[in-house]
């Protein structure tokens, strides 16, 4: 049984949390995989408060175990949605794309631990200065935005950074996986790609098939510097190449993004949508639960840890 400094701090079976995708990210998921043995999460994206709120009160009523929510920091919506959580009670928040520290002392005071996703070790430094309960290092392997740093490197240098549990993600989709995060120092794993063929889910079956179909190489990454996203290859990642082929403007890099991803995970249009997916989605091979997925990780990491001394014999 893998049981970790992270399942004690989250109140959780198992050291695996699901990642905040926008759109994909739903109450339904979240409250699958925390019925499971890992922390759920909703992703509140550019949603309102009061729909966040919605969110929140759907799973509560899906689950009674601890899950959390994700706010994206870029949303114009974060100050009324951090309000919004602090009024439900969520257990904790996963963040990214911004500094969640203005907000901290206010998330501690309510008991709410914050747990923000980074790329780089001199934000997790600062960030743990400002109180945060753990960090996700998260590596370029991963879907959407991306930083510079690879999950195997960027880990063990944050782990050695900071004293707070860490969390590996980017390039997470199985057992084994999960064991070399554990070797590398990391107290538990943030998995998103393959949560994504989760049946509990609400996405749209033309984009499970788009993962399922994947092979090794058809991640790329699209966007301008500073905003870069790995998606699956397909007729929108060809018009951003366009774009940077002749060198567009940043404004014309986010005209032709805007709402492409829920056009993929809503509308299934997997030819112009946003087909946000991680380097492992040629490891994703069925539509299963979310418990079955995380009895499948957690069973072969145990298996791997348990022999791994047989390797050098």
């Amino acid at each position: 049984m893998l049981y970790t400094k992270l399942c004690n701090l989250l109140g959780i079976q198992y050291p695996i949390i699901q990642g905040g995708m926008s759109w994909i990210a739903t109450p339904e998921l979240a409250a699958a995989v925390s019925e499971a043995g890992g922390l759920g999460i909703i992703g509140a994206g550019n949603a309102p408060g009061e729909t966040v709120r919605q969110f929140i009160r759907k799973t509560k009523t899906l689950t009674a175990r601890p899950f959390g929510v994700n706010v994206y920091y870029m949303s114009p919506f974060v100050e009324e949605v951090i309000q919004v959580i602090l009024e439900e009670g969520v257990a904790v928040i996963t963040t990214g794309a911004g500094n969640p520290a203005k907000h901290v002392p206010y998330l501690k005071k309510a008991g709410i631990k914050t747990i923000p996703v980074v790329s780089a070790v001199a934000l997790a430094k600062r960030l743990e200065k400002a109180g945060v309960e753990a960090i996700i290092a998260e590596g370029m392997e991963c879907g959407g935005h991306i930083g510079d740093l690879t999950t195997m490197a960027l880990v063990p240098q944050i782990v050695d950074a900071v004293e707070v549990p860490v969390i590996a993600a980017g390039g997470i989709a199985d057992g084994r996986q999960l064991a070399a995060a554990l070797c590398l120092g990391a107290q538990g794993v943030q998995i998103g790609t393959r949560f994504i063929c989760a049946t509990e889910g609400t996405v749209h079956p033309n984009y499970q098939q788009a993962i399922l179909k994947a092979k090794d190489r058809d991640t790329v990454t699209t966007g301008y510097s500073g905003h870069y996203v790995r998606v699956l290859k397909n007729q929108l990642t060809r018009e951003f190449d366009k774009l940077a082929k002749k060198g567009a403007a940043q404004e014309e890099f986010e005209q032709l993004g805007l709402g492409r991803l829920r056009a993929a995970v809503v509308d299934g249009d997997i030819t112009m949508g946003s087909v946000m997916s991680g380097q492992v989605a040629s490891m994703v091979h069925k539509i299963q639960p979310a418990g079955e997925i995380i009895e499948e990780i957690i069973t072969e990491a145990d298996l791997v840890l348990k022999n791994r001394i047989k390797l050098f014999c």
